[in-house]
Order: structure tokens, then C-alpha cells, then sequence
């Protein structure tokens, strides 16, 4: 299990590297622009805070971007939750269904290892990979917020990227099950659900009659302006956060592990 997890680790480094370093530049860079920005966005807060609609998807009516708070959750929390959502999706939901496609199934299933064992060693993968993006991409923001010389305070920070990142193990964790399920690569489609969770949490904040469904979806309690307004997300989107993980995890044991697969 370990030469597994280990192949599979090195096989995806690079994919990790670089959407790490992708989604963490664009913060990187979108933090030190603040300080050149902090001057116009101040006459723009105002007017941001009162586009009705528009204010609440994307968290405008909650804290003011002229704050660094209220800049970082508009800014740096979209591209951060959009970005590792999609990273979550494509990681996931190739790490089964490739030895199909690619037929090297057999050869793995050869080995001495059960096919629970396999599994685990591929959803540890993912889950690794995972810790590494929300690592990397935590030190550069740090490393911008030095540069600029303010930022959030650690515990604000910290909320925000261990929230952000159980948002992304239930992303992951579906897109895990539709690998197990799959015999083709479906990364049209993992990115296709990263975007429907989204989309789903922006209409949610803007029709009223989603928002008391909003906790349904994973974005709810990794919504940025929410996580640095000290607004507490409801209890019962955490608890569908953990039934989806564990639902979604066992389901994909139990059908890889009775379904035929392709060699």
C-alpha cells in the first residue's frame, strides 16, 4: 500500500505544484495590489455595498473592500475556494477511473493488496495532496501580507484555509465516488460539479427562496466574507459536510470493490 501511495504521490506532484502555485500567486499577487487599490476602493465601497443582489453573492454587503477583510474575502476567497475546488475535482475524480482508461488496472490489482487497501492508498493521495495546495497557498499569502505590511491575524487566516479545506475533501470525496464508479476519465465532469457547488452557494445568497437550503452545499461554510465577518455557518452544514465524506467514501469501497473492472 505504501509503493502505491507513494507512486501515486509522485505522479501527481507536479499537477499539485502547479495548481498550488497558480491559485497562490493570483492571491500573492491580488494582496500586494491592495495598497494600490486601497485609495479608489474607498469611493467604490459604498456603491459596491448597495448593488443589492450582486452585494450579497459575493459577500460586498458584509464586509467593506476597502478594509483589507473585506478585500481579501472579495478577492483572494474566490479565487482560493473556486480554485481548490476545481483542484479537489480533477485530483479525485481521476485517481480510480485512469487505470481503466489507461489500462493498467490489472496490472495494479495484481499486486498483493486488496482492493480496499488500493482505495486507500489513492483517497490518501488525494487527501495529501490536498493539505499540500492549502500549505503552500496558506504561506504565500503570508508571505504577501508580509510584504504589505498588514493583513489578517492568524486565527482569521487559519479559519479561513481549514474551512476552505474541508470544503474541499467533500468536493473531493464526491468526485472520488464517481471515479470509483467510472470507467473513462470524467474531468469535464469533476469540474462541471466543482462549479455547480458555486454556482449553487451564489444563487443561494441572492434568491430567498434557496437561502434556507444553502447549507446543502459545500461553499456554504467556506464562504470568505462569512469566515472574516466572525458569522458562524450553521450546524447542519457541517454535519451534511461529514455525511457526504463518509456516505461518499463508503460508497466507493463497496462498488469498486463489487464491480468488475476493465484490465
Amino acid at each position: 500500500m505504501k509503493h502505491v501511495f507513494l507512486r501515486e504521490l509522485k505522479l501527481n506532484l507536479k499537477q499539485i505544484l502547479i495548481w498550488s502555485l497558480t491559485v497562490g500567486i493570483l492571491g500573492f499577487v491580488s494582496i500586494l495590489l491592495y495598497s494600490s487599490m486601497q485609495g479608489d476602493m474607498k469611493s467604490m465601497a459604498d456603491m459596491f455595498s448597495s448593488m443589492g443582489a450582486f452585494s450579497d453573492a459575493f459577500g460586498m454587503s458584509t464586509l467593506s473592500i476597502a478594509t483589507i477583510e473585506g478585500y481579501f474575502a472579495t478577492e483572494i476567497g474566490v479565487i482560493h475556494g473556486l480554485g481548490s475546488a476545481m483542484f479537489a475535482a480533477i485530483t479525485a475524480i481521476v485517481i480510480l477511473s485512469k487505470e481503466e482508461e489507461r489500462h493498467t488496472g490489472e496490472f495494479l490489482l495484481s499486486l498483493p493488496l486488496s482492493r480496499s487497501r488500493v482505495l486507500f492508498a489513492k483517497g490518501l493521495c488525494v487527501f495529501v495532496g490536498l493539505v499540500l495546495f492549502t500549505i503552500i497557498c496558506g504561506l504565500l499569502y503570508v508571505a504577501a501580507f508580509a510584504g504589505l505590511g498588514e493583513g489578517l491575524t492568524a486565527s482569521e487566516l487559519m479559519k479561513f484555509l481549514l474551512l476552505e479545506f474541508l470544503m474541499n475533501v467533500e468536493v473531493a470525496s464526491v468526485c472520488f465516488l464517481v471515479s470509483a464508479v467510472s470507467t473513462r476519465i470524467k474531468m469535464g465532469l469533476g469540474l462541471g460539479l466543482a462549479l455547480i457547488f458555486y454556482v449553487y452557494d451564489l444563487m443561494g445568497r441572492v434568491v430567498p427562496d434557496l437561502k434556507d437550503y444553502l447549507f446543502i452545499g459545500p461553499f456554504s461554510y467556506a464562504n470568505a466574507s462569512e469566515i472574516l465577518s466572525g458569522k458562524e455557518s450553521e450546524p447542519a452544514a457541517f454535519l451534511i459536510a461529514a455525511a457526504v465524506i463518509l456516505v461518499s467514501a463508503a460508497a466507493a469501497v463497496f462498488v469498486y470493490n463489487k464491480r468488475d473492472l476493465v484490465s
